[in-house]
């Protein structure tokens, strides 16, 4: 049973006809009095509610009831309703624990689709805690090896949220695994045969975010000699993946808003819009929330992104999975490097259980592809790990520089980017650091000398 709560009778009315149509039973409610009766009488699944109740109706506003379900029903879905003028009130209802939030005029397909992800991972959220072993049967985690507990939490979350089209943040250190959590939603939902489409935004200047993410007509500025779809159009029908969002500027921040907002985007020099269809996975290593609280990174567009959050554990948490993943990179390189004789001495796998990896998965994959690279025996131990990276727990030294005359300024350059990648594990934020660059600095010299990170 769906519940309405809204006290205009047109709204009531258009929404009724269109949840009956498509299956539901519903119920309305157009008082603060009649909803909490209805919910206390009816076996109520989800509600849908508008946040702009009229005060003399109600006796109290949309937040306050909101407040009153969520306190005794706190896991009933509650998708809220709002226009676009009061997406701050809208906010503050997803603060208070709403589902998700639709502003007028609503899209049925939007409206439809929302309830479906609250329904669908409403019924998840009852089910039991699953092997590895299982979950392999059922879903396609081939791509994610381990066997600690927080993986078997965040395979879970997958298996809840891949059939929806909820959009997903995930979070975590770099070097964790963000791009392959996001390909595993992918193949996993009801659009694994649609495009995925990932895209760092760190690596995009603001200044090209509009031609790179919406596209352009030919004519719009003086190279544009030809149509250009952006990624909101290459990846219809599928998953975009926004990498990096935390370096998003709030321009461009309230560009993508619209956008997620509206289903729609505009190419620069159309005169219309075009309706695109995309399930949204961002991700991030950057502290979203405290750049919320500072004023960085714009509420509305966190909480509209954030639906579902993964946060993936470091390394240095999981390092039962240690062996586990040399074995799985170790398979890589065999067929990689034609080197069927590849393996690892326990002794070697000893070792890197001990250490400290502060570039995490990407850091392992590294120090294991140098050694197996340079290895004349294709045994590797201890030794060759040491030889191949000079690993310690201690931290990263600092970048030297080379000796003055004996390159060329590009060639100073682009060796200089590459020890810094190197020194710090691929980890963007320490390299562009160290150089004395920005991070988009950094990207467009790590694309100018086809550096593969």
């Amino acid at each position: 049973m769906i519940l309405i709560i809204d006290d205009d009778i047109a709204i009531q009315a258009s929404l009724q006809l269109l949840l009956k149509e498509n299956g539901y039973r519903v119920s309305v409610a157009g008082r603060q009095g009649e909803a909490l009766s209805l919910l206390r009488s009816e076996k109520i699944s989800l509600i849908l509610m508008d946040m702009n109740l009229s005060s003399e109706t109600t006796g109290r506003d949309g937040l306050e009831l909101l407040t009153d379900v969520k306190e005794f029903w706190p896991q009933l879905p509650v998708i809220l309703i709002t226009g676009w003028g009061s997406i701050d009130l809208a906010v503050e209802g997803m603060r208070r624990g709403a589902f998700d939030f639709i502003t007028k005029p609503w899209d049925n397909n939007r409206l439809l689709q929302a309830m479906k992800n609250a329904l669908t991972l409403q019924s998840h959220e009852r089910g039991n805690h699953q092997t590895r072993e299982n979950l392999d049967k059922q879903y396609n985690f081939n791509s994610i090896t381990g066997q600690h507990p927080s993986v078997i939490t965040v395979l879970e979350t997958i298996a809840r949220i891949a059939p929806t089209t909820a959009p997903v943040m995930i979070t975590g250190e770099s070097g964790t695994g963000k791009e392959v959590i996001a390909q595993a939603i992918h193949l996993n939902s009801n659009r694994s045969n649609g495009p995925f489409i990932p895209v760092n935004l760190g690596a995009i200047p603001h200044s090209l975010f509009e031609s790179e993410m919406f596209g352009y007509k030919r004519g719009a500025f003086t190279d544009a000699k030809t149509d250009k779809p952006g990624k909101f159009e290459h990846a219809n029908g599928g998953t975009l993946f926004l990498d990096e969002i935390g370096e998003l500027d709030l321009n461009s921040q309230v560009k993508l808003l619209r956008a997620l907002q509206e289903n729609k985007i505009e190419r620069i020099g159309d005169t219309g819009s075009t309706t695109v269809d995309v399930r949204i996975v961002c991700a991030t290593n950057r502290k979203i929330h405290e750049m919320v609280e500072n004023g960085t990174f714009r509420e509305d567009l966190y909480y509209r992104i954030n639906l579902i959050n993964i946060e993936l554990p470091p390394l240095r948490e999981r390092a039962s999975d240690i062996p586990l993943l040399t074995g799985f990179f170790l398979d890589i390189f065999r067929k990689q490097y034609d080197k069927p004789a590849l393996s690892v001495t326990n002794e070697g796998i000893k070792y890197l259980s001990e250490l400290i990896f502060p570039g995490n998965i990407r850091e392992l994959k590294n120090v294991l592809e140098r050694a197996a690279l340079i290895s004349s025996t294709g045994i590797l131990g201890k030794e060759d790990f040491i030889s191949s990276a000079g690993h310690t727990n201690k931290a990263n030294p600092a970048v030297s520089l080379p000796e003055p005359g004996s390159m060329t300024i590009e060639e100073m350059e682009e060796t200089m980017v590459r020890k810094a990648l190197e020194k710090f594990n691929n980890n963007i934020s320490k390299a562009s650091k160290s150089l004395g660059l920005t991070r988009q600095m950094l990207y467009r010299r790590i694309e100018k000398y086809n550096i593969k990170l």
